[in-house]
């Protein structure tokens, strides 16, 4: 009759370790059903939240197919969280390229799209099913000012179809200065601009100054080693909008900027489109991250005098040992023959 109460200790001491277990269990167990997290979880790609202090933007990925918006910006120096939103009955994904500046050929077959971000790596590959939701967590320093990056679906023919689009980095950083004049002639003076600058895309601004009292324009060519001519330069603007299109005023000192952007290296020429002013030889050229072609050196004047100097000396030689010979020959009377007679 004793062995009740001693076995009540045994029973809790044999049950302990399993209320331990369940109690570790339901501390971990019942916040999960609530829907929460016990643990901190890292900000992934494709997670549907955000990373803190992000600049945040909304893409929608449509059956379009397209991308909405098409084109994003954001400043350089900063993280930024994408949300992504598939507004379709269709899967698509949103694939940023990891190269600054690279471009997807329109000509490119599924696979080749897949190749493409195969060989140059991604920042970002987000697979959304119908109506789902995700999350592109970036982050770009400042030196990245300028870039911008490409992003496609790889999902087949999406990509041919036109669902594709950029995201560009702003900068606050000054662009290339350099100053242009105008004249009556007319012309450029110079007619040669050179900018050298450290990655692209690159703004550069142009400050042209009018030398004279006609009105100008600097215009300049959106392609690159393009040569325009007279016949065909106002078609090849209506095909080819100009990076610059600026109206120098019509009087002497009357200044204007030029500001654009250019994305690849290369000769760019520009001209003045007031009639006749190109006919005229109105024309320049900029070199932007090209070396300038060196200008032939005009042919030494000193070797011309030196020349000169030898062949004047022997002439006035030749005219002095003439003359001296005229002389000479006037000093002496021609001889006479001795008279004859008869004898």
């Amino acid at each position: 009759m004793t062995d009740g109460p001693s076995r009540n200790p045994r029973i809790l001491r044999r049950a302990l370790p399993w209320l331990l277990a369940g109690a570790l269990l339901a501390s971990i167990g019942l916040p999960s059903v609530a829907g929460l997290s016990v643990f901190r979880v890292s900000p992934e790609i494709g997670v549907a939240h955000p990373l803190a202090g992000n600049e945040n933007a909304t893409v929608n990925l449509t059956d379009a197919p397209s991308f909405s918006p098409q084109f994003l910006s954001f400043p350089a120096g900063t993280s930024i969280s994408l949300h992504l939103v598939n507004t379709g009955g269709y899967a698509h994904t949103f694939t940023l390229s990891k190269t600054p500046n690279a471009r997807l050929s329109p000509s490119l077959s599924p696979a080749g799209v897949y190749a493409f971000f195969q060989n140059n790596g991604t920042l970002a590959n987000v697979s959304l099913a119908p109506g789902g939701e995700g999350w592109a967590n970036l982050t770009f320093n400042e030196s990245e000012g300028f870039d911008d990056f490409e992003f496609a679906s790889v999902v087949p023919y999406q990509f041919q179809a036109g669902m594709y689009g950029f995201l560009n980095l702003t900068s606050t950083a000054a662009g290339l200065l350099l100053s242009e004049n105008t004249t009556n002639t007319p012309g450029f003076v110079p007619n040669l601009l050179s900018a050298t600058p450290a990655h692209f895309p690159v703004t550069i601004d142009v400050l042209v100054t009018n030398q004279g009292d006609l009105g100008h324009t600097f215009t300049l060519a959106s392609q690159s080693n393009v040569t325009l001519l007279v016949s065909n330069y106002s078609s090849y603007f209506l095909a080819h909008p100009p990076l610059a299109d600026s109206s120098v005023p019509a009087s002497a000192g009357g200044t204007v900027w030029a500001n654009f952007t250019i994305f690849a290296p290369g000769v760019y020429q520009y001209i003045c489109t007031i009639t006749g002013h190109f006919a005229a030889g109105m024309y320049g050229f900029l070199y932007v991250g090209v070396p300038v072609p060196a200008v032939a050196s005009p042919p030494s004047t000193a070797i011309v005098e030196e020349w000169v100097l030898v062949g004047s000396a022997v002439l006035l030689g030749i005219g002095v040992v003439i003359a001296m010979v005229a002389a000479l020959a006037g000093r002496f009377p021609p001889r006479t023959s001795p008279p004859h007679g008869h004898s």
